[in-house]
């Protein structure tokens, strides 16, 4: 069975540890030379860049995120074994993991670090399809010849130059299409390197959940439970037409997702539609201090994302649920397209003022859609004067942060 070292690249047949350099960290499987598409995740993406330039933080739990009042954005592996997920209120979180290292998140400094790790894929593919920040698919068939190596090879390649040269690590899932990609790298986090044949689709997924479909929520989990849709099994039993009649177009995704089918091109350029960013609250809530912070981070994230990719949007819309699930939706179209956090924040805002009477909450999302390329013509907004300014300064400020680190500069919104 072919092998490969992960750590120095060698390729032998499967026997246990290398026999080059005697690591463990081996892969064998009978398809290895032969699978291309590739999702790459990286591994606690946040809380590893700020260990990264903060070694004193290597071996304590660290969670990314706001005061006590504030959520989890993200956390360390050591944090999560404690119980600590994203999105779970902070005082939680550090009652969960009292001697846990709370970080603010930088950002500008992660958009910076997500552009070297496209760098590195970009050297690997043209066919790179970036999903956020710190995961991207990409599309290796046919550059064998190219880089003198199968797929594989050049990808336990790219995630030891991100720890060598970035000081991150990330996970590989490979297969034969996106959707077993992209479940395979949530396989063996962090530093994992999995694949899944086309041998061997039909029996890895036959008793698996149907959660581990990306893109099925809880709502959606609890419509396909009702349907007596627990496993992939379930799924196989259902007729198409059947599926499709109950649960439209999910349905007809669900009848190939059951067999390992996924047709969808890994595409550089396939247009992004919107950006954007979604919390749900432990506890639903209508305290304006609480719902105006998770605001703020919102629009930071969507925000660094629509900077990364170097679009801006027109329309800002801002998602709301009820705690009785039914949703509210406020949109407002700009005079000119924005990338900022405090123009998304400002306007997020005051669509807020819109629907805060009708609280509590427990989601609360923040969107950027009608996207173009940044640095499209502007117009002076005239009912606010003073948005040149403050775009002005959180740019300088953007570049100041990702040169001095975070406590450079803070806002006090962030810390809510």
């Amino acid at each position: 069975m072919p092998a490969l070292c992960r750590d120095c690249l060698t390729r032998f047949d499967a026997g246990g540890r290398c026999p080059s350099c005697a690591s463990p960290r081996v892969t064998a499987h009978p398809e290895l030379w032969d699978l291309s598409i590739a999702h790459m995740d990286c591994d606690a993406f946040y809380a590893s860049v700020e260990k990264r330039d903060n070694p004193e933080l290597r071996d304590k739990p660290v969670i990314i995120g706001g005061g006590r009042r504030g959520v989890v954005s993200t956390a360390c592996y050591i944090a999560r074994i404690k119980g600590v997920r994203s999105a779970m209120p902070m005082f939680q979180a550090l009652k969960l993991c009292p001697e846990a290292v709370v970080v603010k998140g930088r950002m500008d400094v992660y958009v910076e670090v997500s552009r070297q790790v496209r760098a590195l894929m970009d050297e690997l593919t043209p066919a790179v399809e970036p999903l956020s920040l710190d995961e991207a698919f990409m599309d290796l068939t046919g550059t064998a010849r190219l880089h003198g190596a199968p797929p594989a090879v050049m990808l336990a390649r790219l995630v030891k130059r991100m720890k060598d040269e970035i000081g991150i690590t990330g996970s590989i899932g490979l297969s034969h299409n996106k959707f077993l990609a992209k479940v395979a790298s949530d396989l063996d986090k962090p530093r994992g390197f999995s694949l899944i044949g086309r041998a061997e689709t039909a029996a890895f997924l036959h008793d698996r959940p149907i959660r581990l479909i990306w893109g099925i929520g809880a709502v959606s989990q609890q419509s396909l439970e009702k349907a007596g849709i627990r496993t992939f099994a379930d799924l196989l039993r259902w007729d198409r037409r059947d599926l499709a009649a109950r649960f439209g177009g999910m349905g007809e995704r669900l009848w190939h997702l059951a067999r390992g089918e996924d047709h969808r091109p890994v595409s550089a350029h396939t247009p992004v539609k919107g950006i954007s960013n979604e919390t749900t609250f432990h506890e639903d809530t209508a305290d304006p201090e609480i719902l105006d912070g998770h605001i703020w981070r919102l629009a930071e994230k969507v925000s660094a994302r629509a900077k990364a990719k170097r679009i801006e949007g027109r329309v800002v819309t801002l998602k709301l649920k009820r705690a009785n699930h039914s949703l509210l939706s406020r949109r407002i179209t700009l005079h000119d397209p924005t990338q900022t956090a405090d123009r998304l924040y400002r306007t997020a805002r005051y669509l807020f003022e819109t629907a805060r009477d009708q609280g509590p909450f427990r989601l609360l999302g923040v969107g950027l859609s009608d996207l173009a390329p940044e640095g499209g013509p502007a117009s002076a907004d005239l009912l606010d004067p003073g948005a040149a300014k403050r775009e002005s300064a959180e740019r300088a400020a953007d570049a100041i942060r990702a040169r001095f680190g975070d406590t450079a500069i803070l806002k006090g919104r962030s810390l809510r």
